[in-house]
C-alpha cells in the first residue's frame, strides 16, 4: 500500500492546505518575508486557493500521507503553479515521489516560478530536472522579491 496519494482538492481541504502552506512558508521564507513586517497572508491565499479549486482550467491536488493532507499542488497543462509538502515530511522523499506523479500530468515543456531566495526549493527543482530560463519577475506580495522561471527540458 502506498504511503501517499494524490487526489483532487475540495473546499473541505482549504484549511489543511493553508496549514501546510503557512507552516512551510514561515519556516522556509521568513528571510524573504520577515513575519513581523510581512506576515503570512492567510486570508488572501485562502481566497486564491478557493478560486483555483473552482477553476476548471486548473487542477488542484492534495498529497495525502497516512490519511492526512501532507502537501498540495496546483497545475495547468503547462505550469506547476504551487507545490509544497509539510515540513514534517521534508527529507523523507515524499516531495520527490509526489513531484514525479505530478510531472506525468504536465506538458513535457512545463514551467514554474520560484522565489530566487528560496534556495531549498531551487535545489529541489534542479535535482528533479528543472532548469532556470533566465527570466525573472517580481512576486505579487510585498516586498516583491524576485521570482525566477524554471522549465522542464522534456
Amino acid at each position: 500500500m502506498r504511503d501517499h496519494l494524490l487526489r483532487p482538492a475540495t473546499a473541505a481541504d482549504l484549511e489543511a492546505i493553508m496549514d501546510v502552506q503557512q507552516e512551510g512558508s514561515v519556516l522556509a521564507l521568513s528571510g524573504i518575508f520577515p513575519q513581523d513586517e510581512y506576515p503570512f497572508p492567510r486570508a488572501e491565499l485562502t481566497a486564491r486557493w478557493a478560486r483555483e479549486i473552482n477553476d476548471p482550467a486548473m487542477r488542484v491536488l492534495v498529497i495525502l500521507q497516512d490519511g492526512a493532507v501532507a502537501g498540495f499542488a496546483a497545475i495547468t497543462h503547462d505550469q506547476l503553479l504551487h507545490f509544497g509538502t509539510a515540513p514534517r515530511t521534508w527529507g523523507t522523499g515524499l516531495a520527490t515521489t509526489a513531484h514525479d506523479e505530478i510531472i506525468g500530468l504536465l506538458d513535457p515543456a512545463a514551467h514554474l516560478w520560484v522565489l530566487a531566495g528560496n534556495q531549498r526549493a531551487r535545489r529541489f527543482y534542479e535535482k528533479v530536472g528543472w532548469k532556470p530560463t533566465g527570466r525573472s519577475v517580481p512576486d505579487d506580495f510585498p516586498p516583491h522579491p524576485e521570482l525566477m522561471e524554471y522549465q522542464r527540458s522534456g
